[in-house]
């Protein structure tokens, strides 16, 4: 996997790509994340902004990020705070390489 793209929530992959506008928050996934540690990232982005957005490239990512969904989803429904989650492709480019990635947007219902 890419360096630029394996950046893990757990050790501050948490980014946000928008410099000058307020965005959805951009969530990162590898498939070394950790699905609570991200989990925890979710659910604290949809408590502050009311949406994310979680990027993979590859079905191991993809993986990990659902299970955090899923898990993110049960620590919100503690609070009444219902989730949901809608995947669509998308195109980056990493090191000068066009690669095809998922994103989850998850937002409150």
């Amino acid at each position: 996997m890419d360096s630029q793209y394996t950046s893990d929530v757990l050790s501050g992959g948490v980014t946000n790509n928008s410099a000058s506008t307020p965005k959805v928050e951009i969530l990162k996934v590898s498939t070394r994340s950790r699905p609570s540690a991200v989990a925890g990232a979710i659910a604290g982005v949809i408590r502050d902004q009311r949406s994310a957005e979680i990027q993979t490239i590859g079905a191991g990512a993809t993986s990990q990020a659902v299970k955090a969904i899923a898990i993110a989803h049960n620590y919100l429904a503690a609070e009444q705070i219902e989730i949901v989650c809608v995947p669509a492709f998308m195109d980056v480019v990493i090191e000068n390489e066009e690669r095809t990635a998922i994103r989850l947007l998850v937002t409150r219902r």
